[in-house]
């Protein structure tokens, strides 16, 4: 064991002095925040200038009301309006055409962000088009086809005589608040948001640590390899020795960054008085961290031994990367339904079990039985796989040249 400790302090020191695990160590983060904050901030940023909209409509019934609805609801931070709409006179269809024809054209001159056209019996269809060269623009879209169907729903509701005012009352926003009640009773206000990012915030965690060690360890191992000096270790300690030093150390180094990672979070939750997660939640979650990052580890030692050369190490890392990707494709279909038949099945297979339940935990806790199945499975398939590249670790550590085939590996797992 003491040689092993060597082994695990001498990676350790070496990989946490490297400059490339004290750029990961910060850059990470930032990577993480800015891939689940920035999108939504970029998305919800105000527009800096008005926007020209052009509007063909030959009822006469929209034109006036739409620009005051953009007006009411849609301002710049300056205070001006953030759309500014351009009627085109439409009282022959003649002059329907043409209206067409030069909001093209102020389009294309870019005079014009787009025009909405309909037709006569909008009052009756509800059918109108947007028409522009950047049909991406959801933000702006989406708000005029707000607008366009509370305008329509209001003009349909005074033609029968209702009040304006009771139609506003009746159409006024929906204030909505989604409260998580637990097992125990317990009610405990949860939005959408938080459980998300704390799904998603293990997910990347996992992603990241696993990815960086286990490639450092790939890594290692071919260096060591490629430079002779494993033949020296060999010739030192056993395999065995070697593999649960490199193991250690490479966890120790991944829980210096999970450390940090943790205060780091904990330290932005406190300030905005947001708890993310409970406490026995988080403990069940770094149960399934611990082991799955012990499995994930053996499955690199497992495919990285055999490894001569950079461009098999890349192969192998590119293969073992698709496996970590794989939960992202059920992360939403999971998240609105923690219970069904495909999240039950799911949590049993041990690639995905860490992830599933750190999707399946934060929404609705599943039940202690299958907790404790789950963690039962996930730890007997973390001490099978370190079991099995022990066994291939010892055998190919020195293997140079050819890389050992799948059945050869197999006969290799299997020998006594």
């Amino acid at each position: 064991m003491n040689k092993a400790l060597a082994v695990a302090r001498w990676e350790y020191i070496e990989k946490v002095k490297s400059k490339a695990f004290l750029i990961s160590l910060l850059l990470t983060p930032m990577i993480m925040l800015g891939m689940g904050i920035l999108p939504t901030l970029l998305a919800t940023r105000p527009d800096t200038s008005s926007q020209t909209i052009g509007i063909i409509d030959p009822s006469g019934e929209i034109s006036a009301p739409l620009s005051a609805y953009l007006d009411e609801y849609y301002k710049l931070p300056n205070g001006n309006p953030n759309y500014v709409l351009r009627p085109f006179s439409t009282r022959s269809p003649e002059e329907l055409v043409s209206a067409k024809h030069e909001a093209d054209s102020l389009v294309l001159d870019e005079q014009l962000e787009g025009y909405v056209v309909m037709g006569k019996t909008v009052m009756s269809d509800s059918a109108f088009e947007y028409h522009s060269q950047n049909v991406g623009n959801v933000k702006l879209i989406e708000r005029m086809n707000h607008a366009m169907r509370d305008i329509l729903v209001r003009k349909k509701l005074e033609a029968r005589g209702y009040d304006p005012s009771v139609i506003k009352d009746l159409s006024s926003e929906i204030d909505m608040k989604t409260i998580k009640l637990a097992k125990s009773g317990q009610e405990e206000e949860s939005a959408v948001e938080r459980v998300f990012f704390t799904a998603y915030g293990f997910m990347m965690m996992m992603f990241f640590l696993i990815i960086t060690s286990g490639q450092i360890l790939v890594r290692s191992m071919l260096e060591e390899k490629s430079n002779r000096v494993v033949e020296v270790l060999i010739s030192s300690c056993t395999a065995n020795q070697l593999m649960a030093g490199k193991v250690i150390g490479l966890s120790l180094l991944g829980l210096t960054q999970m450390g940090l990672w943790a205060v780091i979070g904990i330290a932005i939750s406190l300030k905005m008085a947001i708890t993310l997660i409970s406490l026995p939640s988080a403990g069940l979650l770094f149960l399934y961290f611990i082991f799955g990052y012990l499995f994930f580890a053996a499955v690199f030692i497992a495919a990285g031994a055999p490894v001569s050369t950079e461009q098999e190490a890349q192969q192998i890392n590119s293969y073992l990367v698709i496996l970590l990707i794989l939960p992202v494709m059920f992360a939403f279909t999971i998240m609105q339904n923690p219970n069904s038949t495909l999240a039950h099945v799911l949590t049993f297979i041990p690639f995905l079990t860490p992830t599933m339940m750190a999707i399946r935990i934060p929404v609705q806790m599943p039940s202690e039985y299958e907790i404790a199945g789950s963690l039962v499975v996930l730890i007997l398939f973390a001490f099978g796989a370190i079991w099995m590249a022990g066994k291939i670790f010892r055998t190919t550590i020195l293997l140079y040249g050819k890389r050992p085939s799948l059945k050869e590996l197999l006969i290799i797992v299997r020998a006594k």
